[in-house]
């Protein structure tokens, strides 16, 4: 597994099955905020990298999503640490096969019932800040799909709301995306917020992706007639 820090407060700690699959490692004062858990083989390598980290524990892990490659470690890292496991309450019953995922054939036990908590929202239906992230929701890929935006960094955690080759945007993969339309949609949270760098679960980082979004969004038509 290889482990990058992309910002002062955040690594990614990547693997590769076809497709490179990342996730996040954010540390405060607080402790350590993983986001998104990858795939079971992941789980060893996550655990070395929380246990040399400055003696800093483990508070919680945040879920982008809940498809299969973005809980995979979540079991195995639960056996050492007792933490909370955060998502979308729209995503929860969806990942825990009460609801099936839409283009799904089945049902999807990804975690067991009861272990997600969902995010906390304020009276307003805003999602409220956790572990130095603040959560925004973005549809699309899944029906509960959130990204995490760390302000101090200036870095969005974009999960699967895109891909990325190269260092330009690409939209999320088709076969997997619920509703590409609604997805193409939520991409606007860039113009929200201007982060100055941008990490995808399967893909490399964008920098200044607000530079690159009238040109995505000009693509959103021959993107939804599957030219």
């Amino acid at each position: 597994m290889q482990v990058k820090r992309i910002s002062e407060h955040i690594w990614s700690l990547k693997t590769w099955m076809i497709v490179p699959i990342n996730v996040w490692v954010v540390a405060d004062e607080e402790g350590i905020t993983l986001v998104d858990a990858g795939m079971p083989m992941m789980t060893k390598g996550i655990i070395k990298f929380i246990e040399q980290h400055n003696g800093l524990s483990l508070q919680r892990i945040l879920l982008t999503h809940g498809h299969s490659d973005h809980v995979g470690a979540i079991k195995g890292i639960l056996k050492k640490y007792e933490v909370p496991v955060y998502a979308h309450s729209i995503e929860i019953p969806y990942m825990e096969g009460e609801i099936i995922y839409p283009k799904r054939k089945k049902l999807e036990n990804n975690l067991p019932k009861t272990l997600t908590k969902p995010l906390l929202e304020d009276d307003s239906n805003t999602l409220m800040k956790i572990g130095g992230l603040t959560p925004y929701f973005t549809p699309g890929h899944s029906p509960g799909h959130v990204v995490y935006y760390h302000e101090q960094d200036q870095v969005l955690l974009a999960g699967d709301l895109f891909t990325s080759k190269k260092g330009k945007l690409k939209p999320p993969m088709a076969v997997f995306t619920a509703d590409m339309k609604q997805a193409l949609a939520s991409a606007s949270i860039i113009k929200h917020l201007k982060p100055k760098q941008l990490e995808v679960c399967h893909g490399n980082t964008v920098y200044h992706p607000f530079d690159q979004l009238e040109e995505y969004e000009q693509r959103k038509e021959k993107i939804l007639g599957g030219k």
